[in-house]
């Protein structure tokens, strides 16, 4: 059920209204619904009662420090990329032991934190990333923790940028060599091998490939046991979709039951790192029309908010929802929402039929919680968007606007100058 809903005419979130929420903070403005947050984690929750698990929220998605916050307070625990994202999970609370690290380009000064930290596991992506790994324990004079992520050769069915399991892709190891790493690994005295990984990709609309993928982790399990290997955790990875449009992505429950009837009786824990499905459609993007511009094609909307704020249009050509926020929509016509950026590229919807809009209007860009604010830049000298935690009737901002102060931290003229 979204927490985006209409009162009188007004879009609120939760029960606090977007328009005061803009009128108070300015736009562009992200929005999230702490409910949303809390309630997908229950369903994942719940949906995978039937096995020991843990829930390892795919920060990528969404770094907001209270919605972290808010998450660490269930228990979830969380999948990271970088060193940034390890700080940014202990500082909100999330345990360590229920943080996994993924990724291709794990630097070394990154697994060290990591290790001190005392991670679930490291992810560990190609043979050079492990023997670089056993390197930095040796030096610590401790082990770490791993699973092989494999790549199965699964087609997601996806946009080709977020299909990370086919075998031309970048991320993991290719199913042909899989017993070779962990034989290699088995060798290793700074390794120590406690799970099988997979992640095939994102914004997946249907159960198949989930099915598939994890089919293989489970005969995967089944090989290495036998070849005298102890594997405690299964991580499935995430990557189950939201509906942006007319898209009709199962159920958390349904993916759960999947899940659990694969491995019912395999004496493993099972790691799920949903990201979007988690984070997507929990947030908005609010921002106002300044101008309106009509060409003999069509009518240009031009906002306040731009590609630097919200990429994935621009990137992938994603499609966001359109809501006018208050007030009376005018006769459909053919739009274009773009930016003041100095970019053709610079749009947030393109060829769109949608009810006429004035200067002075406010939008929202739908289920924009996910993508959108990790992804941003200051591009053109733009400062960072403010965001606001709604949870009920409570509103907080909880990360300020940013300033052109902040357009310069860290610059200096060179000394002759």
């Amino acid at each position: 059920m979204s927490c985006f809903t209409r009162k009188d005419g007004t879009l609120y979130c939760e029960d606090v209204s977007l328009a005061d929420l803009a009128q108070q903070y300015g736009t562009p403005l992200y929005v999230y619904s702490e409910t949303a947050f809390v309630d997908v984690y229950r369903a994942y929750d719940d949906a995978l009662k039937g096995l020991p698990h843990h829930i390892c929220f795919a920060m990528k998605s969404n770094s907001c420090h209270a919605v972290l916050k808010s998450l660490a307070a269930l228990g979830c625990g969380a999948d990271i990329v970088s060193g940034g994202e390890l700080f940014r999970a202990t500082k909100a609370g999330i345990r360590a032991d229920r943080i996994v690290y993924s990724g291709v380009g794990k630097t070394e000064k990154e697994m060290a934190e990591a290790l001190q930290a005392g991670i679930l596991m490291f992810n560990v992506e190609s043979f050079s990333e492990l023997a670089t790994l056993n390197d930095v324990a040796k030096r610590m004079g401790t082990k770490a923790k791993i699973s092989f992520r494999i790549n199965p050769n699964v087609d997601p069915k996806t946009h080709p940028y977020i299909a990370t399991g086919l075998k031309n892709s970048k991320f993991g190891i290719p199913w042909d060599h899989v017993m070779e790493g962990y034989r290699r690994a088995a060798t290793m005295a700074h390794i120590e091998v406690v799970g099988v990984d997979c992640h095939i990709g994102s914004q997946l609309t249907q159960l198949a490939p989930f099915v598939e993928a994890a089919g293989k982790l489970k005969d995967l399990v089944v090989a290495l046991r036998a070849d005298g290997f102890q594997i405690r955790y299964v991580d499935v990875g995430g990557g189950l979709g939201i509906t942006y449009s007319v898209e009709k992505p199962p159920a958390v429950a349904e993916y759960g039951t999947a899940l659990c009837d694969i491995f019912s009786g395999m004496d493993v824990t099972l790691i799920a790192e949903p990201g979007r499905s988690m984070s997507g459609s929990a947030g908005v993007l609010l921002t106002q029309v300044l101008y309106t511009k009509k060409t003999d094609a069509k009518r240009f909307v031009i906002v306040d908010a731009a590609m630097n704020d919200l990429a994935r249009p621009s990137l992938y050509g994603s499609f966001h929802g359109i809501e006018l926020v208050s007030g009376e929509p005018g006769e459909d016509e053919l739009i274009d929402v773009v930016g003041p950026i100095c970019e053709s590229g610079d749009f947030l919807a393109k060829d769109r039929v949608y009810p006429r809009l004035r200067a002075g209007d406010l939008i929202a860009m739908m289920s924009a919680g996910a993508y959108g604010s990790t992804m941003s830049s200051m591009y053109n000298s733009r400062p960072l968007v403010a965001e606001v935690l709604v949870s009920g009737d409570r509103a907080a901002l909880v990360r300020s606007r940013g300033t052109c102060d902040d357009l310069m931290r860290g610059e200096s003229a060179a000394p002759w100058q």
